[in-house]
């Protein structure tokens, strides 16, 4: 059968099992495994369905995931997120604006040494949002800042997006973490500045509705009663939380430091590899909870199967995207879209951007890390005919879907802060999208312009 006309029959195919719900790795297994036969005949099956999927997984490099994921489920049990918030609030006290600002800081940090964007999402919706709340945000602008927070970890190493474009392109995940260092935070950046505007703004409309209100005020019994349980709420929890000793705050900044400092001191001075790190993470987080008292049956019972549960999901899509990438070469797709975009190949600016427009659209509806499965085979041939830098291309696209995380109509952070808040996950996406926009522009234009910005601190590492 014509190459051209399997491919378009498979596109198709997967568009409809998209809509119809099915999981993405299941999506991309059965249109690979069509694909092949269409172009290939039954023939190939035995050989593809053989050793090659797990060969695929069984991959040391891919064991940093469950350790950084297992670091990540330590720390987050431990009670870390919500001690560090603690000093947050009491440090911006009676400043309101910079709250959201240490907010965003603390979520970027956190992705730092959890690696996982919904998970830091959830728990700054969890704790962030009642006193983000209280000092005069919006709901939609307090939800959007923690989803914000949370997915500066698709960037900001560990990430597993960086992890999984490594595997792939047999690129150094150590330097990927290095060169998506600046990136990560001039993204952090670029989203503070959108909440301080959004903030004002608010402040501002909100200023002028007071001046217009009448001396006669009716209290609707719905929001007033709505208001009373978060102010009980609010006020529980700090009641709560200041019966946390000062030992203790000690404690929480000297283990986040230290963690930090493990990770990325270890890898960029060449201590050890990336997967040495996740251990040696995952090892510091446990002792973490040890000394916060943190550990027992059930803390051990959650990270364990939190852990699982993620390592499964993304050793499960690698499977599907093998076998979709194997149809992908055999279909010489890349070679007909090489073809396609000759006239603009000369322009590798113009071809960068149409692919991050593609990117962009695939992040919006498809979880990150299939996304990098699936389009990797389509994208790598193209960016090594450009001649564009493997480890630039592999940060950029992190960036993406940092952004990604923002927009619907699946964008993961968003539901996790969604589900945590009660607040509705539609006026958060509105405020999010703004977030997405002004990063995609601001970050992703800088690091067109200037590459260095990512190469130049893998390029001196020792």
């Amino acid at each position: 059968m014509n190459s051209l006309l399997v491919i378009g029959i498979v596109i198709a195919m997967m568009l409809i099992l998209l809509v119809s719900g099915l999981y993405i790795h299941s999506v991309l297994l059965a249109s690979g495994i069509i694909g092949l036969i269409l172009l290939e005949g039954f023939g190939i099956l035995p050989g593809l369905l053989g050793k090659e999927p797990f060969n695929r997984v069984a991959s040391y490099t891919l064991t940093t995931i469950p350790l950084f994921v297992l670091m990540a489920q330590f720390i987050l049990q431990s009670g870390l997120v919500q001690d560090i918030f603690y000093m947050v609030h009491k440090v911006s006290k009676g400043r309101n604006s910079l709250l959201g600002v240490l907010t965003l800081f603390i979520g970027g940090m956190l992705g730092a040494v959890s690696g996982s964007g919904t998970a830091t999402a959830a728990s700054l919706g969890q704790v962030a949002i009642p006193e983000l709340r209280r000092h005069g945000y919006s709901a939609p602008l307090s939800g959007a800042i923690a989803a914000a927070g949370g997915s500066l970890s698709g960037i900001i190493p560990p990430s597993i997006i960086l992890i999984l474009y490594g595997v792939a392109t047999e690129t150094p995940v150590g330097k990927l973490f290095i060169g998506a260092f600046i990136p990560g935070i001039l993204t952090m950046t670029v989203f503070i500045l959108v909440m301080l505007v959004i903030f004002n703004l608010e402040r501002k409309k909100s200023n002028a509705m007071e001046t217009q209100k009448d001396n006669k005020i009716l209290i609707d019994d719905k929001k007033y009663k709505e208001k009373s349980v978060v102010e009980t709420a609010v006020t529980m929890e700090e009641d709560k939380r200041e019966k946390v000793s000062a030992l203790r705050l000690v404690t929480v900044s000297i283990i986040g430091v230290v963690i930090m400092g493990v990770i990325f001191g270890g890898i960029y001075s060449g201590i050890f590899t990336p997967t040495e790190a996740g251990a040696v993470g995952s090892l510091v987080g446990l002792i973490a909870a040890l000394i916060l008292g943190k550990v027992n049956l059930q803390f051990f019972k959650s990270s364990l199967t939190e852990t699982v549960k993620l390592t499964g999901m993304v050793m499960i899509i690698m499977i599907g995207a093998q076998i979709f990438g194997k149809f992908v070469s055999l279909s010489l797709l890349p070679r007909k879209l090489i073809v396609m975009i000759e006239p603009i190949m000369d322009s590798p600016t113009l071809v960068l951007i149409a692919i991050s427009i593609v990117l962009f659209i695939m992040f919006m509806f498809i979880e990150g890390a299939a996304v990098i499965l699936m389009s990797i085979p389509v994208l790598l041939p193209i960016i090594i005919e450009l001649q564009v830098d493997i480890l630039w291309f592999g940060v950029f696209i992190a960036v993406i879907c940092t952004i990604g995380l923002l927009t619907p109509p699946v964008g993961l952070s968003v539901y996790a802060v969604a589900g945590v808040s009660g607040i509705g996950s539609g006026p958060i996406f509105r405020i999010g999208m703004i977030f997405a926009a002004v990063a995609m522009i601001v970050v992703g234009g800088l690091m067109i312009a200037f590459p260095q910005i990512v190469t130049w601190l893998p390029n001196s590492m020792g």
